[in-house]
């Protein structure tokens, strides 16, 4: 790893309080990103920010140091070494009262990206007087329930959580200070921008509070959402001269449907990579791919939309401490996921979206480090192809199948078929069922 992707800007040269540059020195972290470079200076001083820059460039520490600050300068609760720290009035003249109402509330939209969100804002928070809560659907419901009816001051979640214990009126949102929307493009994709407007209206009026917006891309919507609930915000662009990293070395090839897991393990095996996750389009693939890849030597976890929450965190630590070194994910399944040290990405169907495209491939090159992208312009999804190549303006290299890539495969046993009795009890089909 460099530091090409860092700017001359220190955050000692920020109104940051000491508490909180002492938890940077502790993370390792000096210099700023150019989203932070850009998005800090203003959030700091009470302006309200919706940016937009590549995955892995510092967003979540971007919002998360000016969410913190922004809670110091409360007079009601100072950090344990911030007093004397200028900063913004705060915008609502309202005293905070202790009880179960959150001054921060962070939104994303997915469980693991919430999850992410709440270990850096405890290890850039670790010197800071504040209370977090972690807030999710899928598991812990009662240690979530019980954890938010303490004295809480910031709220890191997903929707539809969120809004449940709302409705419970276990806390209220009268003192919300601070919100963070990330992953805003997200929001919309994943149908959540009805529960996004029910929160937010719900909340003191936008020029009572510090509010920011992250997205991959500012598109129309986006900017709709951010001018409608934030108080005329700045957008803030991290121009690059590609939409991909130039650190991400990417290429294709063109196989037959059924050189597809022939070509998959040739190259695995050629490359031998540290960490690298593989991108399907639906759960039968990945479960074949996974059974395959077992099959085969290499130890490998399946992700879908409907794993259970448990089995999903299990399967990310083993993932993260090395005991599983390939990772095979849904779209809906890896969005949010932010692992370190990811050295490929594949593939293996292309997505039919172009922006998942750059989201798969900047699973990998991650704080200035290099990666590289391999994609199968197979029979079904090479149609994708001429619109990737038009969306990030560039083309792909298309490299030839030689005999020495296409491996000799050990062919998996079948998985059991489910009894009759294994699927009474659940809820009908009732449409499109995310993969």
């Amino acid at each position: 790893m460099n530091n090409t992707h860092l700017t001359q800007i220190r955050f000692s040269n920020l109104e940051l309080s000491d508490s909180i540059l002492r938890s940077l020195k502790d993370a390792g972290f000096d210099h700023c990103t150019p989203i932070q470079r850009k998005a800090l200076p203003l959030s700091l001083r009470g302006k309200d920010v919706a940016g937009q820059a590549q995955t892995g460039t510092g967003k979540t520490a971007a919002f998360l140091l000016a969410t913190f600050q922004y809670l110091i300068n409360d007079d009601d609760t100072p950090a344990d070494d911030s007093l004397g720290v200028e900063g913004p009035a705060p915008k609502s003249p309202t005293k905070y009262k202790k009880g179960n109402n959150p001054r921060a509330i962070i939104l994303a939209p997915t469980r693991e990206l919430a999850i992410q969100i709440h270990k850096d804002a405890l290890q850039l928070g670790k010197h800071l007087n504040l209370n977090l809560a972690l807030i999710y659907g899928g598991t812990d419901y009662q240690k979530q329930l019980d954890s938010i009816k303490s004295n809480i001051d910031i709220i890191i979640g997903t929707p539809g959580r969120i809004i449940d214990f709302y409705r419970q009126n276990i806390f209220t949102l009268d003192n919300v200070k601070v919100t963070v929307m990330d992953e805003a493009d997200r929001m919309f994709d994943l149908g959540f921008i009805k529960d996004i407007r029910y929160l937010l209206r719900r909340m003191p009026p936008p020029d009572r509070r510090l509010n920011m917006l992250f997205s991959a891309t500012l598109s129309y919507k986006v900017t709709e959402l951010a001018y409608e609930h934030m108080n005329n915000p700045v957008l803030i662009r991290i121009e690059s001269e590609e939409v991909t990293s130039k650190a991400i070395r990417q290429s294709a090839f063109c196989p037959s449907n059924e050189q597809k897991i022939p070509l998959l393990v040739g190259i695995l095996n050629q490359h031998r990579p540290q960490r690298s996750i593989i991108f399907v389009n639906t759960k039968r693939c990945a479960e074949h791919l996974d059974d395959t890849l077992n099959a085969n030597g290499y130890k490998t976890a399946a992700l879908s939309g409907d794993v259970p929450q448990d089995k999903r965190q299990r399967l990310l630590s083993d993932f993260q401490e090395n005991k599983i070194t390939l990772l095979i994910a849904t779209d809906v399944a890896a969005r949010g996921l932010h692992i370190a040290d990811v050295s490929h990405v594949f593939n293996y169907d292309l997505p039919q979206d172009v922006e998942d495209y750059v989201h798969r491939i900047g699973r990998t090159a991650r704080f200035g480090a290099s990666g590289v992208a391999i994609s199968f312009i197979c029979e079904h999804y090479a149609y994708s192809m001429p619109d990737i190549e038009e969306y990030i303006e560039q083309k792909i290299p298309v490299l030839p199948i030689t005999a020495d890539l296409l491996a000799e495969i050990v062919k998996p046993e079948r998985r059991p078929e489910k009894t009759k009795s294994e699927y009474q009890g659940k809820r009908p089909y009732q449409g499109k069922k995310p993969t």
